[in-house]
């Protein structure tokens, strides 16, 4: 831990850096990389030159900030009953490092973004919910479980964020006896006769979570409503969803005074996602409430790939909504995979290639489980950034916490995303102009082989080398 410290004290001599000389541009280089002790650590400097055309033998990443595209608005991590429960374990020095590590943009990597459950997911110790059997009137509505980890920890995170952490919530289902399965967990839907009763009830999670001093960003209508799961789950096809967004859960809203709270719709993968996004958006009523459409990572698991041109035909088809990653993780945790290199490339292939698609907002599943993937209450462990090992009290760094970091640490809240491509298909690459006006391009090579290279902008440029399976955020000022 010890390194990765040292690695970040630079940034504060990054961020007082000044040009060399009138209208010169210098760049400072950040890097993670594989077989080496580098995480996130300032690796060089470099200058441009004057440099026209270049040849097809030399592999350039091309940058014009002259063309923007959507505007960054954060990135972070699930704040979930599994997390909290494990931060609780721990001695106050390490949740103290931890919270550093996540929020602090000098120190640590700067998130900007949470989200939680409404009620219970798959990474709770134990099945619960709010409401009493039958109470469709939510008279017994309450919160009283979340209060021992959950809500303690959230304000923790907003607090070690400055103060502010914008935090969506979804329902991963609804009581079981609002369910035609009588179960929370088996997919099952929800009754039409409990339709406005079900819309109430996200309206009281958000006021009662908004009164104990919890501000809610946003919220989406369902966690992965097409997955029957042995968890809690809930299905809508997308007519459904529809018809309850347009004909409940949207006016509800609207009626108690939370129109501001931003409504994601989907929440799910992204191998349907443009069938979801056409069905709820080419519908006025319905699309009037729906903020933008909301995707996981999972579709991998069917064989389909990760299919980011279905998330280019979503904005194209529908430019006035907001693409936002929800959640991902790397499954079927193995504690002998924690050092694994591809769990951080993961990351890293995902995040260029969903911003560089057009999305706004990039969560992650939970911040921290503990030494086995949890606590979670149906066996479905996974991996997070970082784990606790609550036996030794001891915090483990996984490659995916400094993959993630080489964005969040230094793209700015309001960025704008430009235009960026490579020459070559071993490099990936995407940028973003932000509001302070340097330019940050992040370059990442999953090959075996060190990649030479120029960055390329506007007939002038850069020489430097991609490390093999690394990835680099270089700051143009």
């Amino acid at each position: 831990m010890k390194q990765f410290f040292l690695a970040l004290v630079l940034v504060p001599s990054f961020l007082m850096a000044q040009s060399q000389g009138e209208g010169e541009k210098s760049v400072t280089v950040y890097t993670t990389a594989d077989q080496t002790e580098l995480r996130i650590s300032e690796t060089e400097k470099l200058h441009f030159k004057t440099f026209k055309q270049p040849l097809e033998t030399q592999i350039s990443v091309f940058v014009d900030p002259a063309k923007t595209f959507q505007t960054y608005m954060g990135i972070g991590g699930a704040l979930t009953d599994a997390s909290a429960e494990t931060f609780a374990k721990l001695p106050k020095a390490l949740q103290k490092e931890l919270l550093t590590a996540y929020y602090s943009k000098d120190k640590g990597i700067g998130y900007t973004l949470a989200r939680t459950s409404i009620a219970s997911s798959d990474f709770s110790t134990e099945s619960y919910g709010y409401l009493a059997e039958n109470d469709a009137s939510l008279k017994s509505f309450n919160v009283s479980h979340d209060k021992k980890y959950r809500i303690p920890f959230i304000k923790k995170a907003i607090e070690a964020a400055g103060g502010k952490l914008p935090l969506y919530v979804s329902p991963w289902s609804p009581p079981a006896w609002m369910k035609d399965n009588n179960n929370v967990l088996q997919g099952g839907k929800l009754k039409p006769e409990f339709r406005q009763s079900w819309a109430n009830h996200y309206v009281r999670f958000i006021k009662t979570y908004e009164a104990l001093g919890i501000p809610v960003w946003g919220l989406t209508v369902q966690n992965e409503p097409m997955a029957k799961q042995k968890w809690e789950s809930c299905i809508y096809t997308a007519e459904e969803e529809r018809d309850f967004i347009k004909n409940f859960l949207g006016p509800t809203l609207h009626k108690e005074g939370l129109a501001d709270k931003k409504l994601i719709a989907w929440d799910h993968n992204r191998d349907l996602i443009f069938q979801r996004a056409s069905t709820l958006l080419e519908d006025p009523d319905a699309a009037k409430y729906v903020w933008g459409i909301g995707y996981h990572w999972y579709e991998t698991w069917t064989g389909a790939g990760m299919q980011f041109e279905n998330l280019r035909r979503v904005a194209e088809a529908f430019p006035d909504k907001h693409l936002i990653f929800t959640e991902g993780c790397e499954e079927k945790f193995d504690a002998g995979r924690l050092k694994d290199w591809a769990l951080g490339e993961r990351y890293g292939y995902s995040m260029i290639n969903d911003f560089n698609a057009g999305t706004v907002a990039w969560t992650d599943w939970n911040v921290l489980l503990d030494e086995n993937g949890g606590p979670n209450h149906v066996g479905n462990f996974c991996f997070a950034p970082i784990h606790a090992d609550t036996k030794t009290g001891k915090l483990i760094y996984t490659n995916a916490y400094y993959y993630i970091g080489q964005f969040s640490k230094f793209i700015q809240n309001g960025a704008k995303r430009i235009s960026s491509s490579a020459s070559r298909d071993n490099l990936l690459t995407t940028s973003f102009l932000n509001p302070d006006g340097s330019v940050v391009v992040v370059v990442m090579n999953r090959s075996d082989k060190a990649v030479p290279y120029y960055l390329w902008m506007k007939g002038e440029a850069a020489e430097t080398t991609s490390m093999p399976h690394s990835i680099s955020t270089l700051i143009i000022k």
